[in-house]
Order: structure tokens, then C-alpha cells, then sequence
């Protein structure tokens, strides 16, 4: 059985918080966003954020949070000060660490200087800006609500309010997408030197409109062609692959993203969040959902019940699956994550999977280091069929 009897073996602790709304459903989205209708419920919703962590707070076990992600949705659409009181409510109930990594993600189509500057005050520290493609007809094709020079103009102010931590979020292998398209969009990326760069491939996910009506995207084969030319292309200019779709330069990956692929916990308040966290005592790691529509999550805010009456799911995660989601999380990292960490996070011997590990050694998919769980770069080209010898340990 897992076992985390001691609180210091806990793993890190991160707050993720999800504002709902966008201005426009983009196609190819399956997130929980909803479209702007009238006028936003901003004071009730932070306030049933704040109450929403409140009840959660004790789960903290006495840590700190390490890394705050403000995801969506566009988070950009809520005000500074709405920002600010969740921020100032999670130090009070919680504490946030002293190096707190504080994200918020931006859509270039919403950015305003004012409302840059007042996120920088009321603490955020790390912009992530939803670019997508500085090509516009791309942009017209995904439902984007923005221009490529609006990009610029957004970049440009994020940095005059004082970020010096910014992401850029990309997607390659969009409709009729060329390989010389891709890198372009790379290179116009790559001039602007943010400090991080999201480049993932567009999937077509069920209940999207993609998915009803779906859009001619390049073959596999040509995917594959764009993957490996931009990967060279960000390796050239000085970024550092360390997870399958993230770069970074200068040491700056992403604290919040990086706890979650080490198999740590994280706390979620908002519409739809998804929480993870390991219990003390319990022998258990719990997964944790709210009521997804913003609505039902108001409303839940005037209910007087016992427990958190956001919380709509309270899984504890089998000791079956556990090996599964870890690795699942570690090996999307490129250098992997050192041994020990398997046992210190989901509280199983490392001997359970020592069999099944050696066998992909052997195949030359995990490197041979019994220090460490890292992907070979064949591992990483097939790392979907690796997993699904885990699932059943």
C-alpha cells in the first residue's frame, strides 16, 4: 500500500485557478470555456473562488504554495484588482512561498497596458500569451480573435509593464500548414527572445467543431517533417527542449508545468478545475473536480453544506493506476526524473515496475540508468505504446 506517513515527504504544492470565460470559442478548443454573454459575474465569481480555497486550504497539509497558474479561458479578461484579491486570499489562507512562480495566461486580442501593469503589481509574474500562428489566414482558420501585429503590440507591452518571464504559445501542423509556414512562425517567435516557448501539434479532440467539421491538416508524415525542422530550428537559436512540447532558455521552465509532469500535487479552484493530492496518514492520493459550469459553480457558492459543495468528485487513485500516471507525467520530460522520486511520490516500491523497467531498457526505450526514468529517443518517438505496458503493473 502507499504509505505517506510523514508531511515532509509531501510533494510540492501548486494553485491552479480557472476563469471560464473567452470571448469566442475557438474550434479546435475542448477546454472548459464559455463564450462571453453580457456582462461577466466578476465579484461573485472570485468571491466563490476565495470561498472555493477556503474550503480546500486544510489540504495544503501545512505547505506552502510553490507556482499559481491562472488558466482558461482567458484569465486576461478579468480585471487586475479580480486577480489581486485571489492572489491576496491565497498567501492569507494559505502562504505563498517566497519564490512563487505566478502565471496568467493573455490572448493578444484582450491585451491592454493598464491591465499588464496591474497584474505585475498584484503579484503575477510570468505571462503566457496565446499567439497560436503569426500567420493570418491560420489565425482566421483556428477562430483566433486577434492579428499577427496585435501579437507584437501585446509582447511589446507585456515587457514595458515589467515581465521579464514570458511564454509564447504555438501550434504547428495546422490546415494546410507547410513545413517553410511552421518555421516562419518560429523565427517571427524566436526574434521576439521570450523566455519560453510552447509549441505543440493541433489535435482534433471530440466535442469541438473541428471534430464535426474537420479541417485538411497535414499528413502524419508531413507533421513529423515540421516537428523535427522546428526542433532543430529552436535548438539553434538556444532553446532547450525539456519536455515534449516546451523550450526554454536561460533556465526558465515552467515551475507550475514541471510539478505537474514530477507527479506533484496542486490544488484547483474555479469552474471545472481539476485538483491533485497526496494525503498524510491516509495512504491515499486523491484527484478532486469542481462543478464545471460557471453557473453551478455560482451557485454553489450560497450552498450551506458539509465539505467543499464545489467539489462534484473525490477520486482516490488506485494503487493499480498509480505507476501508469506517474510515468505517464515523468517521461514527458526530456532528461526524465531521478529513481527515488517514483517511491517519495505515489509511496510504492520502485521494485513493483524494476521488471518492466529493465525490459525497456533492454529494448532500448528507457535509458540504462537505474538512477534515473528518462525515454531514450526512441522511447520518446513511441512513448504512447511504452505507457501502456505500465497500465497494468
Amino acid at each position: 500500500m502507499p504509505n505517506f506517513t510523514q508531511s515532509n515527504l509531501l510533494p510540492p504544492l501548486a494553485l491552479y485557478v480557472h476563469i471560464p470565460w473567452c470571448v469566442r470559442k475557438c474550434p479546435y478548443c475542448d477546454f472548459n470555456s464559455h463564450q462571453v454573454r453580457g456582462e461577466l459575474p466578476i465579484d461573485d465569481y472570485v468571491k466563490a473562488t476565495v470561498q472555493d480555497l477556503a474550503l480546500d486550504a486544510h489540504l495544503a497539509c501545512g505547505r506552502q504554495i510553490e507556482s499559481i497558474f491562472f488558466g482558461g479561458g482567458t484569465p486576461s479578461l478579468m480585471p487586475a484588482a479580480a486577480i489581486d484579491t485571489i492572489l491576496e486570499a491565497a498567501d492569507t489562507k494559505i502562504g505563498l512561498s517566497q519564490n512563487c512562480e505566478i502565471t496568467l495566461e493573455a490572448n493578444p486580442g484582450t491585451a491592454e497596458y493598464h491591465n499588464f501593469q496591474g497584474y505585475r503589481q498584484a503579484g503575477v509574474n510570468r505571462l503566457s500569451i496565446g499567439v497560436q500562428s503569426f500567420n493570418a489566414d491560420h489565425l482566421q482558420q483556428l477562430g483566433r480573435i486577434h492579428n499577427p501585429e496585435e501579437v507584437d503590440t501585446a509582447y511589446a507591452l507585456a515587457r514595458k509593464a515589467g515581465f521579464d518571464n514570458i511564454n509564447l504559445d504555438l501550434m504547428f501542423a495546422l490546415p494546410e500548414q507547410t513545413v517553410e509556414q511552421a518555421q516562419n512562425d518560429l523565427q517571427h517567435a524566436i526574434a521576439l527572445e521570450p523566455e519560453h516557448l510552447s509549441w505543440y501539434q493541433l489535435t482534433i479532440e471530440p466535442n469541438t467543431e473541428f471534430y464535426s467539421r474537420p479541417p485538411q491538416v497535414p499528413s502524419d508524415d508531413l507533421a513529423w517533417d515540421i516537428q523535427q525542422a522546428g526542433r532543430e530550428q529552436l535548438a539553434d537559436a538556444g532553446f532547450d527542449q525539456y519536455e515534449v512540447s516546451a523550450y526554454s532558455t536561460g533556465g526558465r521552465a515552467a515551475k507550475h508545468n514541471v510539478n505537474y509532469w514530477q507527479f506533484g500535487d496542486y490544488l484547483a479552484i474555479g469552474a471545472g478545475a481539476h485538483g491533485k493530492i497526496t494525503l498524510p496518514g491516509t495512504r491515499s492520493i486523491i484527484r478532486l473536480r469542481k462543478t464545471r459550469l460557471p453557473e453551478h459553480y455560482l451557485a454553489a457558492a450560497i450552498k450551506h453544506t458539509e465539505g467543499n459543495p464545489f467539489t462534484v468528485e473525490r477520486k482516490v487513485v488506485s494503487e493499480t493506476d498509480l505507476p501508469f500516471e506517474f510515468l505517464m507525467n515523468g517521461l514527458r520530460l526530456t532528461q526524465g526524473v531521478p529513481a527515488h522520486l517514483f517511491s517519495q511520490r505515489t509511496g510504492l516500491p520502485l521494485a513493483l515496475i524494476e521488471p518492466k523497467l529493465n525490459k525497456h531498457r533492454r529494448a532500448g526505450s528507457l535509458v540504462n540508468d537505474p538512477t534515473r526514468l528518462a525515454t531514450t529517443a526512441l522511447g520518446h518517438q513511441f512513448l504512447n505504446s511504452l505507457l501502456e505496458d505500465f497500465l497494468d503493473p
